[in-house]
């Protein structure tokens, strides 16, 4: 699990048109049942506060794959996916954006009931963690969403976004119950937005003792503390570990592609043919493009946690609403629905084999990968997807 980040997320404006927004929430229910059968509410956790994994799964979702506004996108359409079937994935979404995310102590009490839990420290913990972004880290950066996740065993995670209008930048903020032990000694999973120079954290183990006179301070009779604030000074510290930039320019480049990754991509994609391969995959059927966008999507699942350093590859599975990298292929984004929707609805009935090949399509592009060593001519991949776009019904907005 990601320690700590940061990364460049450009503020995006406009909405989700419904085309869209429907698929999202149909393919990111698939997405998160796929991880619950395999790994369970852990599983999933885990993987949504990692702030790259997160940017990943909004690219395979069709968003702009460098806009901060995949976080309310994604979580918008989870929310609205996952929560109808709560009862039976063991899982639920909280909060959102704006006044939405006011609610997120009322429905922590109401999903704490339905899952027999005690609600006061999970609506501690979300007050906690938004206090602590909003006010602890002095980053130029208001609060404006803020989503709780929760499972039936009282773990969670925690997604919230921060905006600076001024810069028109947006930074977002991962947490996960899972290791904390304190609430304001580095608690975060992961902080991603841009650096601004250096900025005040007290939630860094290094200003315990700044965070220790705080209370000291506060003790103090008023007229000791007018004459300590002329003297004042605070310790500003911070740390580094994995930087994310996701940067301004529409487009994706060669160079935000691991042309590597990508090249295994598309050979799997394209080797769907071959009798080896098809008696592994057992998905009747399906063809390469479509085949291209269940690889990524079966890395999303299955992939270790390193492999989404370069979120702008899985914006290959389903293009972007932007045009970029490509436009969104419905026909192929329907297809890809209707495999997993099937492959789960089959793993139910006990008949696992359609979720045992998408696995496998994993082992078989990093198998490619390993072996082989492809590297995609990225600027090609692009050219062939606008070209044949029209013909998988590609759409933009």
């Amino acid at each position: 699990m990601i320690s700590n980040g940061t990364a460049y997320l450009p503020l995006h404006p406009g909405k989700v048109p419904s085309w869209l927004y429907e698929r999202m929430e149909k393919i990111g229910l698939s997405i998160t049942e796929l991880i619950l059968m395999e790994y369970g509410t852990s599983g999933f956790l885990s993987r949504i506060s990692d702030p790259y994994w997160f940017q990943a799964f909004g690219c395979v979702m069709g968003m702009d794959w460098h806009s901060s506004g995949i976080t309310t996108s994604v979580l918008g359409a989870l929310k609205h996916g996952v929560n109808r079937h709560s009862r039976e994935l063991g899982l639920h979404i909280c909060g959102g954006r704006g006044t939405q995310s006011r609610k997120t102590p009322s429905e922590l009490q109401n999903i704490a009931s339905r899952f027999q839990l005690d609600s006061a420290p999970l609506v501690q913990a979300s007050r906690l963690s938004a206090k602590i972004d909003n006010t602890c880290i002095d980053d130029g950066y208001q609060l404006y969403l803020h989503s709780f996740i929760v499972d039936r065993e009282g773990h969670w995670a925690v997604v919230q976004q921060g905006m600076n209008p001024q810069l028109k930048m947006a930074r977002r903020y991962h947490w996960h119950d899972a290791g904390i032990t304190s609430f304001v000694d580095e608690p975060q999973s992961a902080i991603i937005g841009e650096p601004q120079g250096i900025i005040m954290n007290m939630t860094d183990h290094r200003s315990e003792a700044s965070r220790d006179a705080v209370v000291s301070f506060m003790n103090e009779h008023p007229d000791r503390q007018v004459k300590e604030l002329q003297r004042l000074g605070f310790p500003v510290t911070r740390r580094l570990q994995m930087e994310l930039f996701m940067p301004e320019h529409h487009e994706v480049r060669p160079s935000d592609v691991d042309a590597g990754r990508l090249g295994a991509v598309l050979a799997a994609a394209y080797a769907q043919q071959a009798p080896s391969f098809e008696q592994a995959l057992l998905l009747p059927g399906v063809g390469p493009r479509t085949m291209q966008s269940l690889a990524l999507v079966s890395e999303l699942v299955y992939g270790a946690q390193n492999r989404f350093s370069d979120p702008a590859r899985f914006s290959f599975a389903h293009g972007g609403k932007d045009g970029h990298p490509f436009p969104v292929p419905i026909t192929t984004y329907d297809q890809s629905i209707s495999v997993l929707r099937s492959a789960i609805d089959r793993a139910r009935l006990g008949q696992s084999e359609r979720v045992d090949s998408l696995r496998r399509l994993h082992q078989f592009a990093a198998e490619i990968e390993h072996r082989l060593s492809p590297h995609a001519d990225v600027a090609a991949a692009i050219a062939h997807e606008r070209r044949i776009s029209s013909s998988l019904n590609g759409k933009t907005c």
